[in-house]
């Protein structure tokens, strides 16, 4: 074995060290991945500085305030909600048979049963939700919030934006992305669910059978904003 070989192998665990530390030291962590022929970017950015990898779902995990992630064209900046702003849906009761805010403090929400009005609603686990679509009614929600001074947070904890594309659902897992396309235009977007609703509202209980509540943006964007509800196609991006 040559002196250069013998350098080259001694050198390898110091460079992997180096590597780890540098590694380490950094706050933010980029990791692709694919889904449904679709290449998912993601970063997370935390408090104390400390990396950590994306790992499937990209979801707000302990320590972390901010979380951007692209999947194709539609980038996705996730930013954790204090705890003391009110809910967007404040018919929820509890999820996982605990207060809601402590639900969401202790990561207890992602597919938690949870009761709104005194009825007990089950989120599908995140298995089933590999396979679902379904057609059905979209409507969008959310306008309210541009006229309130404080900021409002969604049933896993993420602070609401009318501006940013994401939805609410009542079965899927929480976070989860899908693919929404309005069947009268073709027009179809990818929007992060991070929500609980449509449910029925006492000036209109026919409410309850839509399956999507989208941002205004997200609506805009599939042409249905000044007409309310569209038509759409449902399918979670693996």
């Amino acid at each position: 074995m040559s002196q250069k070989t013998i350098a080259k192998q001694l050198l390898k665990p110091a460079l992997t060290i180096i590597a780890l530390i540098t590694l380490l030291s950094c706050s933010t962590i980029t990791a692709p991945y694919r889904a449904t022929k679709t290449i998912v970017k993601g970063t997370i950015q935390t408090v104390k500085g400390v990396a950590k990898t994306v790992k499937g779902a990209y979801e707000l995990t302990a320590g972390t305030t901010r979380l951007v992630y692209s999947v194709g064209e539609f980038t996705f900046n996730v930013v954790r909600a204090p705890l003391d702003w009110p809910l967007m849906n404040n018919d929820i009761e509890t999820i996982d048979g605990l207060p809601v805010k402590e639900a969401i403090r202790t990561g207890r929400v992602k597919n938690a049963p949870y009761t709104v009005k005194g009825k007990r609603y089950y989120p599908m686990s995140v298995a089933k939700a590999q396979t679902y679509k379904e057609t059905g009614i979209a409507s969008w929600y959310g306008h309210e919030t541009l006229r309130q001074k404080d900021g409002h947070m969604t049933a896993n904890g993420e602070k609401f934006s009318p501006y940013a594309l994401t939805a609410a659902h009542k079965h899927l897992p929480l976070p989860m992305n899908v693919k929404v396309t309005n069947l009268s235009n073709g027009r179809s977007i990818v929007v992060r669910v991070n929500d609980r609703g449509p449910f029925p509202s006492s000036h209109n209980p026919s409410s309850g059978k839509r399956i999507i509540d989208l941002s205004m943006k997200a609506a805009k964007k599939l042409g249905f904003y000044d007409k309310g509800t569209a038509r759409v196609k449902v399918e979670v991006i693996s």
